[in-house]
């Protein structure tokens, strides 16, 4: 068996000014670090051998202060692929301190959903000027996107398919493992765990920084209470 947490990064700087955030990359507030602390001690008796997490740094933020409190003992290792120094000289040479770290790996499929012209905007400025109706329709809709934006299915068409390609062999192999992210493309992963319907996931909440945690044990998922 093995288990999979699922954590929304904590709150952002842009949370706390209601302010349309997407692809911006924008850190946490002292409320996001406290709640990813705070997260990071709920699950801290799991081992967690590989961690993944979107190219934004909220949620790598929460991923490293939630593992800052955990009591393994193993560092954080983020990993980088794109080529350069930073992957040729960024090796380790010692199998026992390699030992000891836990791989990142960082994917842009599990960035939260682009806004498009919505991005840097106030919500309810925005509620103004097209409509409370509207706002809602592009914030909770399945598949409306805002304007030069992604809806939730299309976040969920490039999220659900790295999660299938990526996360579930880990699993398979009996690793623990912990995804740092966001509120849309987590959406889209419960949505293929749980097998919601389109209309059932619009109305799911992920919370910010409450793990959710499931036991994966030969195909079958098993949402812990």
């Amino acid at each position: 068996m093995a288990k999979l947490i699922l954590l929304r990064h904590g709150a952002s700087l842009w949370n706390e000014l209601n302010i349309f955030t997407g692809w911006v990359d924008i850190p946490l507030s002292q409320k996001g670090i406290q709640e990813s602390l705070d997260a990071g001690k709920k699950i801290a008796d799991i081992p967690i051998d590989v961690i993944f997490t979107s190219t934004l740094c909220r949620a790598q933020q929460t991923a490293m202060l939630a593992m800052s409190v955990h009591k393994g003992g193993r560092i954080p290792r983020v990993l980088h692929s794109s080529g350069g120094n930073l992957e040729k000289w960024g090796q380790i040479y010692s199998k026992e301190t390699e030992g000891q770290t836990i791989p990142v790996y960082v994917a842009w499929e599990l960035n939260e959903r682009m806004y498009g012209e919505l991005q840097g905007m106030n919500k309810d400025d925005m509620r103004t000027k097209f409509g409370a109706e509207q706002v809602h329709v592009w914030r909770r809709s399945f598949d409306v996107a805002p304007p030069q934006g992604e809806s939730l299915k299309m976040t969920a068409q490039r999220a659900i398919p790295y999660f299938e390609k990526e996360i579930i062999p880990e699993l398979k192999k009996g690793k623990n493992v912990l995804v740092s992210a966001h509120g849309n493309s987590l959406r889209a992963i419960v949505k293929d765990i749980d097998g919601l319907s389109d209309e059932a996931v619009v109305k799911l909440e992920i919370p910010t920084g409450v793990p959710i945690i499931y036991t994966f044990d030969k195909g079958k998922w098993v949402k812990d209470v």
